[in-house]
């Protein structure tokens, strides 16, 4: 029995096309194995699991012709098609629970919410990479200068295949990303974020440029920058620990300090910081990590929250903002519904 029969039989299951007999033998074998869901299968008990089918199937292959009636052959066909359902079954149950640790955090819960598959798209046009990631998906990049671009989730980013001129400027179009700049003071590192532009020379910052916050947030991890808006005639500079909010529809622009870099660019190693955040802030962070989508229907939207999630996962982080804000949540599939508790 090959892998490319046990998948016909299992195609065969999924169109509806099986027997009685067969579906029986497939759901009972289902069944049994998902009274082992609450623990991981081991080697011994897949290998073992798997010589007792192979026995059968080995039993019905061998049985002498002349022993089965023409009536019973299809009977018999059934036995090992059967078998190969329930080889199928092992494996399938095999390679669901033995799957390597997944690039975010469980929701045993709700699996669905990380079904989806994550990328990132890579075009090059008139002389500039493009690059945009999905929902649940980051990017490291290595730039001409050796600059290196960190993309957060459901960003775009834009930049020169080559640097030319006296500036190297690349576009943050949407989303968030940290910059370790490559030092060279002779060509300055600009950053444009709509109508703002981040100049360095040799240093590392964040920035955050979610449209749907509508701010752009700018934060300095190392060195020193400079944060000029086209509405403003004077810039912002940043040293160590410091960081900017620019109000997209106002152009005010607010210098805060943060005590620790997670705080800031907590988001590579996989956490959830938030400070006094708004709920756009905390519902595109929950959205762009887990792959997700949430639907508000408390009509409670004005709020802010502080918290952080280390190791936590999605299921745990939403009833622990929920609680905080006295809201339910049901999840279905890969959508968080938030609803009144009133």
């Amino acid at each position: 029995m090959d892998i490319e029969q046990i998948k016909k039989v299992l195609e065969r299951y999924t169109q509806g096309k099986c027997t009685d007999e067969e579906i029986r033998v497939i759901e009972q074998w289902f069944a049994s194995v998902n009274q082992h869901r609450s623990a991981m299968i081991d080697d011994d008990f897949l290998k073992e699991q798997l010589e007792d089918v192979r026995s059968r199937i080995h039993e019905q292959i061998t049985v002498p012709v002349v022993e089965i009636s023409a009536r019973r052959k299809p009977w018999r066909r059934w036995l090992y098609t059967g078998a190969a359902a329930m080889v199928a079954g092992i494996i399938i149950f095999s390679l669901i629970n033995r799957q390597g640790p997944a690039s975010l955090p469980e929701n045993p819960a709700n699996p669905a919410v990380q079904s989806a598959v994550v990328k990132t798209n890579k075009v090059i046009r008139d002389g500039y990479v493009e690059i945009s990631t999905t929902k649940g998906a980051t990017e490291k990049i290595v730039l001409a200068d050796g600059s290196t671009v960190s993309l957060n989730a459901s960003s775009r980013l834009r930049y020169p295949e080559k640097f030319s001129g006296s500036t190297r400027t690349i576009y943050l179009e949407e989303g968030e990303a940290f910059f370790k700049v490559a030092s060279d003071p002779a060509h300055p590192f600009i950053v444009q974020s709509g109508d703002v532009a981040t100049t360095a020379l040799g240093t590392s910052f964040n920035i955050r440029a979610y449209s749907r916050e509508k701010k752009i947030t700018v934060a300095l991890i190392t060195g020193k920058v400079k944060v000029d808006h086209a509405q403003k005639p004077k810039p912002v500079i940043l040293l160590p620990s410091e960081r900017v909010s620019i109000d997209c529809e106002s152009a005010f622009m607010a210098k805060t300090t943060f005590d620790k870099e997670d705080d800031v660019v907590g988001w590579k190693l996989g956490f959830l910081v938030f400070k006094d955040a708004s709920y756009d802030e905390v519902m595109a962070e929950i959205e762009n990590r887990y792959n997700v989508t949430v639907i508000n229907e408390s009509g409670k939207t004005e709020w802010r929250y502080t918290g952080s999630f280390k190791d936590e996962n999605l299921q745990d982080i939403i009833e622990t903002i929920c609680l905080t804000k006295n809201i339910s949540y049901t999840i279905k599939n890969d959508t968080i519904f938030l609803k009144s508790k009133n």
